[in-house]
């Protein structure tokens, strides 16, 4: 008994601790900290916000009208047998996988907010929606960093394809499960009367969520950032690195791809930079492990999700296990697709 309390002691304790662990790594490293935070605002004002603040408005402004269930009048006879989830998640998936991190999982959450999908389904919904964009994927990781945009039309192919065959994975999650009774009708009603005299009021509310999502996600990449500075300077990089070394061995990768692979789970930009960089013969390596990275997302989208849906009752199981299914079956179709078709071979 007495175990027992000190383990639940010891729990209580955890978070605290790191907290402090971490409030004191930013005073002994404040040099490189500042640097890397200054770095993350940069990454933010130059291209996060350029490439997400536009559509984050669009389907923002989109939810106030009957779009979405339009679509999904239209499309439900492919979303219910393919993904069980009713027309209208169509929207979640196609304006996610446009406008990339984390649209899809802040169009999930509004669904469950207004119930315009059950919760199962806006589970589903999240574990195959919330994606990497095209921009990001052909434009960052594909022209800028790789500077082939076959290589990046390439990660793009297999990701949509990755992200459709984990939609059909979790047709079945809760499939048992009795979902709750929805009234389309009423949604349908709540916005087919919106005057043009309150226009400017729906853009102003909308501009104002959108700069509230926004603001979030650069919290998270300049945290994220300082994060990564201080394992780094810290060289716990290099330990966590050595500690996956053996992993890398089984699947004949070279260990400098390690500390990228590390720095991609904790934050994705950071580490597919490092990922791309690495000069390798065999480039299929570096494709494949970009692949795997964006599929994954890193700890730093999974927090943004967490916090888009937590005021929700959505679970971020079905998201995490998604993911990690995601990066797996991205990686694999890329492999695939670099043995099997000439066009795509671009070792030395």
């Amino acid at each position: 008994m007495k175990n027992h309390f000190y383990i639940i002691r010891f729990k209580k304790l955890i978070l605290p601790c790191i907290f402090i662990i971490f409030t004191g790594c930013l005073v002994i490293f404040s040099r490189t900290n500042l640097s890397a935070a200054k770095n993350g605002l940069m990454l933010w004002a130059n291209s996060v916000i350029p490439s997400l603040f536009p559509f984050f408005v669009a389907t923002d402004l989109l939810s106030h009208t009957n779009f979405a269930y339009y679509l999904g009048k239209l499309l439900n006879r492919f979303m219910k047998p393919i993904f069980n989830v009713r027309g209208e998640g169509s929207f979640a998936f196609i304006m996610g996988m446009i406008s990339g991190y984390p649209i899809g999982a802040k169009i999930a959450a509004n669904f469950r907010e207004k119930n315009i999908c059950s919760k199962e389904e806006c589970e589903r919904l999240l574990s195959f929606t919330n994606n990497s964009g095209p921009l990001f994927i052909v434009g960052t990781v594909g022209i800028s960093l790789f500077g082939n945009s076959t290589i990046g039309f390439l990660l793009l192919l297999t990701h949509i394809l990755a992200s459709l065959t984990v939609g059909f994975i979790f047709r079945f999650w809760k499939y048992n499960s009795k979902t709750s009774s929805l009234n389309n009708n009423t949604y349908h009603s709540q916005n087919q009367d919106i005057p043009i005299s309150s226009l400017g009021g729906i853009i102003g509310a909308s501009i104002v969520s959108s700069i509230n999502t926004i603001l979030l996600i650069g919290g998270f990449i300049v945290l994220f950032s300082v994060i990564i500075s201080i394992l780094q300077t810290s060289h716990l990089l290099e330990i966590l690195s050595n500690c996956i070394q053996p992993v890398l061995t089984v699947f004949h990768i070279p260990n400098e791809f390690a500390s990228g692979i590390i720095s991609g789970i904790i934050e994705l930009t950071n580490g597919l930079n490092i990922i791309c960089n690495i000069p390798e013969k065999k480039l299929s390596i570096n494709i494949i492990i970009a692949s795997f990275l964006l599929g994954l997302g890193g700890l730093s989208v999974l927090l943004q999700v967490w916090s888009t849906i937590s005021k929700t009752d959505l679970s971020i199981k079905p998201y995490i296990l998604g993911k990690l299914l995601h990066a797996c079956i991205s990686a694999t179709y890329t492999f695939l697709f670099l043995r099997n078709f000439v066009f795509f071979n671009f070792d030395l």
